[in-house]
């Protein structure tokens, strides 16, 4: 009951502000009376495009999705250029690169948006959306009008409208390692003024790679998914809409392979569970030529990972990290236009708390060699024994995080030249409550008096019971500025094309590094065996946001005779309090974010489509990016000048589609071909730039026999078996890399009943 009034509470209070917001607007507009273009419509309002420019950016159709077979978000990778998502581990890991930067763990540097609902846990954005309509990338610094970690970009997924289809749709996909993909949706309008849609979706597959420990599956994971949606618009003005998304996911494995042996061998479970609930209500009005948005969403986040943490066949020790997430967001914009002049102005909102457990279990192997190694070795006379086998680490933590921000751009047009400049004020805190206790217990022996038959000197017991509060909060001020010429190719008189100039200012939040917790409690309990602590809580567990200033000249060609579209852009940024991950000093059993001194990043990204004919078009886009640490140094080396790890240098992607009619036909309407090409590298695994991944290319190729009411489709993946690595990473001194995706085919029906 108390999670239900704060939830209700929560949200009449968003609510409230986001209408005094409203309310504040409709009064600026009845005092200015500004008249909008007809172009500004119902249709328009989306509170993502109301507020992103995406006149350069990367759109993915329908047509598209399903040629691509994009489900989620990591099926958006590499087909917008200098956008790198690599796929490993489980859901859970989701790290995002674009143009240089990046980070495995914590905060992203690009948002993703669901049906307007911002994604503000990364740990959240992998998770399959069947019926996609559309898919909008814009790269760039977007934190003006999206605030944190939205510094290199957004990604915004759009789903089928219940308003814009009705019918009834079936999907069933049948591939490779038992991989199995159902979905089924009802669209339907209840009058002409109000549509629902309900969606179920199941996903299952056992994945290609095995433990040689007990010949179990890696990756073996069921997912299944359930979305309502609810649009009305009770009058020309006004629309209201709601989005309800619930889903569940299994997965068991980690498909992390031991450098030294070549194969997967660990011998303690290690499997990731899911569940979820996202809620989000829409409000857009249009009154007196100001268009008001508001979003408004619950989030909701019940999860479990639990790891053998050292991946071999060794009693080290294992992690499970349970966690409940609990956010509330508001956004609440409006934009308006008096003559040359446009304007927008909203504010947004978030508040967020988790509560986590992260036990950490050290097992006799683990005791053995991370501790009593390290012990002895200080004083081998009197030698220590632990009295049990294992002992627990046990640690939990609350993370209560709130977000203010309140932003504005003005535009100015003066014949084809668009004046542009933006500024937002963004506050945010965050703290973190922790508990950590272990309660063990160990023998000194005396081996000084009678080294060949020690005995016991003495046994001491440890109990550590740590409580302690941080909290940190942080106020940036965003500005950004830009120009835009807009012009006309040959033969287009509606000046489609454009050059544009600008410089903005973005960030990614800081935070805190709980995964170090099991580590500090670790350095504790050495401490009372002697063993001088290596560092503190308060040098490790936070970390400082990263800031970015970021110049950029792009161009959005449109050549109407040649059937051609270009998109261009050459960019520069340079960041500071640069967010990397690390492994701690020592032996440990952690990793954590550290602020590590400062990068530049520089590139071009090319993009095109090219309709040939009617039947043909193709598609390609380049992305090249040269980011380098300005100045590193970690204690032990000095890494100026090095390739920032993790980003590909380069990311491609190419694609050819061919529709063949079929004429009077009665099976199909036509056959279509596409044929596609994915690539990304060279990559670095480690700052040193001792190891890396080469440039790879993953071919993929479709045959699909269609008609207005279904489609069968045969398609492959990887058709050339490309050998390449997915990741990389150090552990207790152990290198374990993934393998990337092999060969694949699979089958696709899909069925329409209007």
């Amino acid at each position: 009951m108390r999670l239900i009034i704060i939830i209700v509470s929560s949200l009449i209070g968003m609510k409230l502000i986001s209408t005094a917001f409203s309310a504040m607007t409709v009064v600026v507009a009845a005092a200015v009376e500004p008249s909008l273009p007809d172009t500004i419509g119902m249709e328009d309002v989306d509170i993502v495009a109301v507020k992103s420019d995406i006149a350069t950016a990367t759109v993915i159709d329908r047509q598209q999705i399903e040629s691509q077979r994009i489900v989620a978000s990591k099926g958006v990778g590499q087909i917008s250029p200098n956008l790198f998502m690599p796929d490993y581990g489980s859901r859970m890991t989701s790290s995002i690169y674009a143009r240089g930067t990046g980070t495995r763990i914590d905060q992203p540097v690009v948002g993703l948006y669901v049906d307007n609902v911002p994604i503000l846990n990364k740990d959240c954005y992998d998770f399959d959306l069947p019926d996609l309509d559309n898919v909008k990338v814009a790269l760039g610094p977007q934190s003006t009008l999206f605030g944190r970690n939205t510094m290199s970009g957004i990604i915004s997924l759009s789903t089928l409208s219940p308003l814009n289809y009705q019918g009834k749709r079936f999907a069933v996909s049948y591939a490779s390692h038992n991989t199995i993909l159902a979905s089924a949706g009802i669209y339907g309008k209840l009058s002409d003024k109000l549509a629902m849609s309900a969606i179920g979706h199941y996903y299952h597959t056992d994945g290609q790679f095995r433990n040689a420990y007990n010949n179990s599956h890696c990756g073996l994971e069921n997912q299944a998914s359930l979305r309502w949606r609810t649009e009305w618009r009770p009058s020309e003005s006004l629309s209201i809409g709601n989005n309800l998304y619930a889903a569940m996911s299994r997965t068991s494995g980690y498909p992390y392979e031991f450098l030294d042996t070549r194969e997967i061998n660990y011998n303690d479970s290690c499997f990731y569970r899911r569940n979820s609930l996202i809620d989000g209500i829409s409000l857009k009005w249009l009154h007196k030529g100001i268009v008001v948005t508001s979003m408004t969403s619950l989030q909701y986040l019940d999860d479990n990972m639990t790891l053998d943490q050292d991946f071999l066949p060794l009693s080290y020790f294992t992690l499970t990290q349970k966690r409940h997430e609990f956010t509330v967001t508001e956004d609440a914009v409006a934009k308006g236009m008096v003559g040359n002049y446009s304007w927008l102005g909203g504010v947004f909102s978030f508040f967020r708390r988790g509560s986590t457990v992260a036990p950490v279990m050290f097992k006799e192997y683990g005791i053995s060699q991370l501790i009593l190694s390290h012990v002895n070795e200080e004083n081998p006379h009197y030698p220590c024994v632990w009295d049990t086998p294992s002992f627990l680490l046990g640690s939990s933590f609350q993370t209560p995080t709130f977000n203010f921000g309140i932003y504005h751009e003005s535009q100015y047009s003066l014949a084809d030249v668009t004046f542009a400049a933006g500024i937002r004020l963004d506050y945010e805190r965050a703290a973190i409550n922790y508990q950590s206790e272990c309660h063990t217990s160990y023998t000194i022996l005396d081996a000084y008096t009678d080294p060949s038959s020690p005995t016991v000197f003495a046994q001491r017991q440890i109990d550590i019971d740590d409580e302690n509060k941080m909290s940190k909060s942080h106020l940036e001020l965003l500005p950004k500025a830009s120009v835009t010429y807009r012009f006309g190719m040959a033969g287009d008189k509606q000046k489609r094309s454009l050059l544009k100039l600008s410089v903005a200012e973005g960030f990614k939040a800081g935070g805190f590094n709980s995964q170090m917790l099991s580590d500090v409690l670790q350095q504790r309990l050495m401490g009372f065996m002697g063993i001088t602590e290596k560092y503190n809580a308060e040098d490790i567990l936070s970390y400082k946001p990263e800031k970015s200033l970021n110049f950029e000249l792009s161009a959005g060609l449109v050549f109407p005779d040649a059937r051609l579209s270009v998109n261009a852009a050459a960019f520069f940024t340079n960041i500071t309090d640069l967010q990397l991950t690390v492994f701690p000093d020592g032996v440990t059993t952690g990793r954590m974010m550290t602020n590590a001194g400062s990068s530049r990043s520089r590139g071009v990204e090319l993009s095109a489509l090219f309709e040939a004919t009617s039947r043909l078009s193709l598609r390609a886009a380049w992305g090249f990016t040269d980011a380098r640490f300005r100045h590193y140094d970690n204690g032990k080396a000095v890494f100026d000048g090095m390739r920032v790890p993790y980003a590909p240098a380069n990311t491609l992607f190419a694609s050819a589609d061919y529709s063949l009619p079929l004429g009077k036909s009665r099976l199909a309407d036509s056959i279509d071909f596409n044929v596609n090409c994915r690539g990304a590298g060279r990559i670095y695994w480690n700052e040193e730039n001792t190891e890396w991944q080469n440039f790879y290319a993953l071919l993929g190729a479709s045959v699909t026999l269609r008609r207005h009411d279904y489609s069968v489709s045969l398609w492959g993946y990887n058709l050339t078996d490309s050998r390449f690595n997915t990741f990389r990473f150090v552990s207790i001194g152990h290198t374990f890399l993934q393998r990337g995706a092999t060969r694949q085919f699979g089958i696709t029906l899909k069925l329409n009943i209007n």
